[in-house]
């Protein structure tokens, strides 16, 4: 008689990924699946009938060298913290077995061979069933990663699109982003950043047994993204020539970024900022199955020596200096990952911080976090992984000096600046949430801001200096729009019950989001008069010719000094804003809600503010909507001209998705538009 052999065997791919919720990965063509939870397998036999009494099945799963060998039972119980393997003997085929297969919630992750082995009286023969990818489980209650509600495991795990949010506190830009973690080659890629870290590379076995920890892993990931030390994903500039690259700002997702790293045998692409490695190291987070999210730290302090203070300097006439290591971003972006943290105790569990944006050094290499959202209100900077950096960078002073060749003039400091506002896209909404009372005590615990680009931060107010019977206050009319002026008031308020003369001096320089201003672009002086005990309102505009150059991506550092011409006294103030560049207008025939592998139109609209006319190219994507990137040219389009480009398209999968557009024109403004979309079966 023929002795028992297998014929075929199936990973069941459609149906597994189904139900671990890994479906959009099918395009990778390899089996996905998460720790914690079964998955199966059909063996298809040949020759004689299954006879459980005398034959058996043993399961072999191998990552790297390492491996776990077991019989396969029929009984589904056994220990959760081993490897399991069982036909159901309701299901018992003797020519056709379903194999039931389950990790534990504490395995590694990572690629996995499966191997097979039929064991009968007279032979034992081996095969190869083929490979099988195992992530997180934030599904699995036992898992470290588990997040116990199904709109936060949508929003961070499985939604592919979302919001970043940059420009200030009083004027949020919301910048669409596309996460791509279902697109081709990006599931790849984000496994080929374990298999090239440094820890990897030097021991594989120990790298192999600590990927079970997202401890660990959201460590060697946060390292990874940037390329200081290793054959990092991105290659940081923040200043100078671009050319070699692409400039960060254009960057609109993860995917084209983390395929040309794979593609090009892991050389850094070029460039990234805070942003666009937080971004992508969200992706890489979603994909390996740790719940994550991109958060935006407004006014954040980069504290070089530890001190909990960051000096400002200005010049008499109200021009901001570079004097100091320290600063002040307006914004920064990092990201959070959910997970338990049984190396800190209770309490510590949750939202935990990584940043991978090279700034300073975490145990030698650069990285920052998992440092726990509670340890840093907490302020527990006694716990790792470096919670006094990011303490600092929500918490430190600000000291503003005026100085004179060198001399000081005037000291003011504020203690509510930075971290004045700290928030992430909210659950299932394009709209941020406010998450400063997570990180700052005694701060307003406001659940959502509004979603305008123009929303102001309820928290946010007006600075204002007072010194020697005078105080001054520098305030906006509204958030500064491109093609309008800038308009705003100097409040003066004369508190002794003397007359006095003051030279109003006004500056308005651009900066990046990170650094110093440049030359001033606008100046303004005059010569005031206050009454004994007046309050003097002066109002002030900048010409929005002069403002375009800084329209999108830059910002303004906009100063006032006073200064008493009897006593030479000073007092500033300040504010530091964006103005906001004009939308695309995306809007779909038919309505938001889409049926898939169906026709869809859609029309992108553009009104130019500008004074000149501009030109560009407009580029539209959408990940599970569009299949790679559609541009166009747009011709030479007059001061208060609109143009509208129609497009068509089929979306291939389902689930909430982001259509956006982005416009690069002639001035080296970029102009953005995204809409949210719903595909659904008919």
């Amino acid at each position: 008689m023929e002795d028992l052999r297998i014929k075929h065997v199936s990973l069941e791919l459609s149906e597994n990924q189904e139900s671990h919720r890994t479906q959009g990965f099918s395009s990778a063509k390899l089996l996905v699946v998460r720790r914690g939870a079964p998955f199966r397998v059909s063996l298809q036999l040949q020759g004689r009938a299954f006879n459980p009494q005398t034959d058996g099945l043993v399961v072999r799963v191998l990552l790297g060298k390492l491996y776990v060998t077991m019989p396969v039972t029929f009984s589904q119980s056994g220990s959760p913290s081993s490897w399991r393997a069982y036909i159901s003997p309701e299901g018992l085929d003797p020519q056709r077995l379903s194999v039931f297969l389950q990790a534990p919630a504490s395995a590694p992750v990572g690629a996995f061979r499966l191997l097979l082995y039929v064991l009968t009286q007279s032979s034992r023969r081996g095969y190869k069933a083929g490979r099988f990818v195992l992530l997180c489980n934030p599904w699995c209650p036992e898992d470290s990663v588990f997040i116990p509600f199904e709109d936060q495991r949508q929003e961070y795990v499985q939604s592919d699109s979302g919001l970043l949010y940059m420009g200030t506190a009083m004027n949020i830009v919301s910048r669409p982003w596309s996460f791509d973690q279902y697109e081709p080659e990006v599931l790849e890629a984000c496994l080929s950043l374990l298999q090239v870290s440094p820890p990897h590379m030097k021991n594989s076995r120990r790298d192999y047994l600590q990927r079970s920890n997202p401890v660990y892993i959201s460590r060697v990931v946060s390292a990874m993204i940037n390329s200081e030390d290793d054959r990092g994903v991105l290659k940081g500039r923040w200043s100078g020539d671009f050319q070699q690259g692409m400039h960060p700002s254009t960057w609109s997702g993860s995917g084209d970024i983390l395929v040309q790293w794979a593609r090009s045998g892991f050389s850094p692409v070029k460039y990234g900022q805070c942003w666009v490695f937080a971004a992508v190291m969200c992706t890489v987070m979603r994909v390996l199955g740790i719940p994550c999210r991109v958060v935006t730290n407004f006014n954040s302090a980069h504290d070089t020596n530890g001190n909990l203070v960051i000096e400002e300097f200005y010049s008499e006439t109200g021009k901001k200096l570079h004097h100091s290591t320290d600063s002040i971003w307006n914004f920064h972006v990092w990201v959070e990952c959910w997970m338990s943290r049984a190396d800190l105790g209770a309490g510590m569990e949750g939202w935990q911080v990584l940043d991978p944006t090279p700034q300073e050094r975490s145990k030698g290499v650069f990285c920052c976090g998992p440092a726990p959202v509670r340890a840093i209100r907490d302020r527990r900077i006694d716990l790792p992984f470096d919670v006094p950096f990011v303490f600092a960078e929500v918490n430190a002073a600000v000291q503003t000096v005026i100085v004179r060749q060198g001399q000081a003039l005037s000291f003011s400091t504020d203690s509510q600046r930075v971290g004045v506002l700290i928030c992430t896209k909210a659950v299932g909404f394009p709209r941020p949430q406010n998450l400063t009372a997570d990180y700052k005590h005694n701060k307003s615990p406001n659940s959502t801001l509004r979603s305008r680009c123009s929303s102001v931060s309820e928290d946010v107010s007006p600075r204002t200096d007072a010194s020697h019977g005078v105080s001054v206050s520098l305030t906006l009319d509204k958030a500064p729009v491109a093609g309008e002026p800038v308009l705003f008031a100097v409040t003066v308020t004369n508190t002794e019950a003397v007359a006095k003369v003051m030279k109003e001096h006004l500056d308005a320089q651009a900066k990046e989001y990170d650094s110093s201003p440049f030359d001033s672009f606008w100046e303004a002086h005059s010569l005031i008069k206050l009454a004994p005990l007046e309050v003097k309102a002066l109002h002030h505009q900048i010409d929005p010719a002069l403002c375009e150059g800084v329209a999108g991506e830059c910002l303004v550092n906009l100063a006032v000094v006073l200064e008493d011409v009897r006593t030479q006294e000073r007092v500033l103030a300040f504010e530091e804003f964006n103005i906001t560049s004009p939308q695309l207008s995306i809007q779909i025939a038919g309505g938001d809600s889409l049926t898939p592998h169906t026709k869809h139109a859609a029309a992108i609209s553009f009104f130019n503010p500008f004074s000149v006319p501009v030109s560009g190219e407009l580029t539209i994507t959408g990940a599970g909507l569009i299949q790679g990137k559609v541009k166009y040219s747009m011709s030479a389009l007059r001061p208060g001209g609109r143009v509208q480009q129609q497009i068509t398209f089929r979306p291939n999968m389902l689930g909430a998705k982001m259509l956006q557009a982005s416009l690069a024109l002639s001035n080296n403004t970029i102009i953005r538009g995204f809409k949210m979309v719903s595909v659904n079966d008919a």
